[in-house]
Order: C-alpha cells, then sequence, then structure tokens
C-alpha cells in the first residue's frame, strides 16, 4: 500500500515509526523558519537591508584575507590568526545567508530536518572556532609583548597552522556527540523555529524525547569552550599589563604595545555581546516578544562579521594603509 503522509500547514514529511495517539512523530520533520513576526509586509525593506549587512561583511573579510595574502610583511602571526578570524566571518556569512534571505525575499520558510541540523551544525562549529580565534590572539598578543625577541621563534608560521588545525578540531569534533543524538530524535507535528536559521537550542525545544543528554552535553561544552577560552583571554590581558607596568617602570612606553590589542579587545566585546544576549533571551526570556527572538538573533550572526574588518582597518595601519592603495589604485582612470 502507499505510504501515508500527514499534512500541515508548512507541507508533509515522511512519517517513520513513533505514534502517540492521534499524533505522528517523525526524525524527517519540516520545520516553519520564524522571521519578523508583525513585520511581514515590510520584508523586502528588511532583506534589501540586512543583504547590504551581508554584502558588507562578506567584501571586508575577503578584502582582509586577500591583503594578507598578496603582503608579505604579514606573513606573521598576528595576522595570520586575523586571516583565520576573516575566514570564520566568512563561513558564518554563508551558512546563514541562504535561510535569511529566503525567509525575507522569497517567503521560503520550510526547511528539511536534515537540511535545519547541518546547518546548526556548521553555525555553532563557527561560533567555537570564532571563540578559540579570539583566544590565540590574545595569546599571540601576550607573547609579542612579553617575549618580543622570540616572538617569531615561539610563533613560527607551522606552529601557527598547527594552532589553528588544533582549534577547527576542537570546535568540529567536540560538536558531533550533540548533533548525533541531534540528527535521531522524534521532532513533534508542525515544530517551528524563532530564527530564520537553525540553532541547536530551538531544535531541542522541537523534539519529542528526552533531551537531557543533549541539554547537559552542550552546557558544560559551552563552559568548557567559550567559557575557558574567555577566561584565558581574561588571564592574558592580565598578563600583559603586568607587562607593560614592568616596561613603564623601567622607562619605556607601553602605549604602542597597548594600542595593537584595542583591535583585539573591541572584537571580543563584538563577539561576546551578541552570544550572551541570544543564550540569556533562550534561557529566560520565554515570555519576551517574538520580534526580540529576531533582533536578537540576526544581531548575533551578523554583528561580528560586520565589525570585525572594520575594526581591524581603522585599528591597524598596515591593513587600512594597503586597503587605501587598493581603492586609490581602482579610481585612477586608465
Amino acid at each position: 500500500g502507499e505510504r501515508e503522509r500527514e499534512r500541515s500547514p508548512q507541507g508533509w514529511a515522511p512519517m517513520r515509526g513513533w505514534k502517540m495517539g492521534n499524533l505522528t512523530y517523525s526524525c524527517l520533520a519540516v520545520f516553519a523558519l520564524g522571521g519578523f513576526p508583525g513585520l511581514e509586509t515590510a520584508y523586502g525593506w528588511i532583506g534589501t537591508t540586512i543583504f547590504c549587512v551581508y554584502l558588507v561583511a562578506v567584501l571586508g573579510n575577503s578584502s582582509i584575507l586577500y591583503i594578507i595574502w598578496v603582503e608579505p610583511s604579514l606573513h606573521r602571526p598576528m595576522y595570520q590568526f586575523l586571516a583565520m578570524l576573516a575566514a570564520t566571518d566568512l563561513g558564518l556569512c554563508a551558512i546563514t545567508l541562504p535561510t535569511v534571505l529566503g525567509v525575507l525575499w522569497f517567503r521560503l520558510r520550510q526547511i528539511s530536518s536534515r537540511a535545519c541540523i547541518a546547518q546548526a551544525f556548521f553555525l555553532h562549529a563557527f561560533a567555537l572556532m570564532e571563540s578559540a580565534v579570539l583566544f590565540a590572539m590574545a595569546v599571540d598578543r601576550f607573547v609579542a609583548i612579553r617575549y618580543p625577541l622570540r616572538y617569531s621563534e615561539l610563533l613560527s608560521t607551522p606552529r601557527v597552522l598547527r594552532i589553528g588545525l588544533a582549534l577547527f578540531l576542537r570546535s568540529t569534533l567536540t560538536l558531533l556527540p550533540a548533533f548525533f543524538f541531534l540528527a535521531r530524535f522524534p521532532y513533534c507535528p508542525h515544530p517551528r523555529l524563532s530564527h530564520s536559521y537553525c540553532l541547536h537550542q530551538d531544535l531541542i525545544r522541537s523534539a519529542c524525547s528526552d533531551t537531557t543528554f543533549n541539554n547537559f552535553y552542550v552546557l558544560v561544552l559551552i563552559f568548557l569552550s567559550m567559557g575557558s577560552d574567555l577566561l584565558f583571554i581574561l588571564l592574558s590581558y592580565s598578563l600583559i599589563l603586568r607587562a607593560l607596568l614592568g616596561m613603564a617602570s623601567s622607562g619605556l612606553s607601553p602605549i604602542k604595545a597597548l594600542s595593537t590589542c584595542a583591535s583585539h579587545l573591541c572584537a571580543v566585546l563584538v563577539f561576546c555581546a551578541p552570544a550572551l544576549g541570544l543564550s540569556i533571551i533562550h534561557r529566560f526570556g520565554q515570555h519576551a516578544p517574538p520580534l526580540v527572538y529576531a533582533l536578537m538573533g540576526n544581531v548575533y550572526i551578523l554583528f561580528p562579521p560586520l565589525m570585525n574588518p572594520v575594526l581591524y582597518s581603522l585599528k591597524t595601519k598596515e591593513i587600512s594603509g594597503r586597503l587605501l592603495q587598493m581603492l586609490s589604485r581602482n579610481r585612477e582612470p586608465h
């Protein structure tokens, strides 16, 4: 006989086992992505605005990657870590742009569970990677200030590449257990998400199964990864301040050394503030208006990729100088 199909406002999803009463629970559910509740008539303008933000973020991070690639004087640890940060921001843009603009421009609100879980995996992996790279950049600044004569020896290019590979593996492999179970959960009928992209927190709420392991594992993972990264960043800067005070007591000016940390400190704030705000909303804002979820969710994915190139272009003379050369060369008549 033909396989039974259960219809819903979001379409149909093939059923597999798991029946309770009159409801059928599916591991191949179709999720409904969220948008901006109450602002449906303005989706065109909102989508255009968000597309412009994406475009600026992609151009900015691509420019930083290009400048670091073609400029031999920038093949140093500080800029190699900056290239990792820019690549991570580009990945975050690439993984979220299709569904965000699909919802706003084309009203494409349906996404299969497999595609949704894959998007959530890569989104969280890029977030963990960004946190790890910011920690590595803090260590880089400490080594540069504390051991300037051994800086190139301690952070050689092969060592930086190995650090980058280790950070990548940490950001991906540690997520596999949680997403292995997430892909096997049965989901309740008509699951709706809070954002126009997929997050682990949203998917867990839609699962009709015991999610104790995922909730506990992800909470521990956040504390052991992002929490420890932030803790070590603070520790690195306490050691940097101690080294700078030693420089001041010896008659050397610490201002130039401290100026190299300004962009990194701003990048840490740009990353931590939206992540903390979104986490608070999901855990303690059950009664918050849906529009607040939408705004915080878009700030979380757009603010760091947009601001990081701006911060490093304004605060780093080598980057800003090369960028101005590129712009002036393009304006010259042929």
